[in-house]
């Protein structure tokens, strides 16, 4: 009963992190990737089957897979990430002008996300899974 449980538990709550990450591809404070990841370690032990379609997914499977292998992203997938916290935070602090307190908040946000992001590891090439 108790395994039963929790793996409900794991699904619905594998379920609740991609939704998560799929808001967060249009939502610039919401981040995706370590959502995914939530959601991917929870279907690992409630759904193989959403497991396997996650890290076969055409847009963001290559990096899962890379990530459940080697506990790494590329550096390309690294930079661009970066990059696109930049953009959409100065765009979002850029939106607040005259708000100082707001402001300031989403630039501290920003700033532990660009540290927590350039603190990951990098891989120096795909997964043995993901090359052709």
């Amino acid at each position: 009963m108790r395994k039963r449980i929790k793996k409900y538990l794991l699904l619905v709550s594998g379920l609740l992190f991609l939704a998560l990450g799929i808001i967060g591809t249009v939502l610039p404070i919401l981040p995706t990737t370590p959502f995914l990841i939530l959601a991917l370690a929870c279907f690992a032990n409630s759904s193989p089957r959403f497991h396997q379609m996650l890290l076969n997914n055409r847009w963001f499977g290559a990096a899962l897979q890379q990530w459940e292998e080697s506990r790494s992203i590329s550096r390309a997938s690294k930079v661009k990430a970066m990059l696109m916290v930049v953009l959409t935070f100065s765009v979002s602090i850029g939106v607040l002008h005259g708000k100082l307190p707001l402001q300031l908040m989403l630039l501290t946000l920003g700033c532990v996300l660009l540290v927590f992001m350039w603190r990951l590891k990098e891989a120096e090439s795909l997964p043995a899974r993901v090359k052709k």
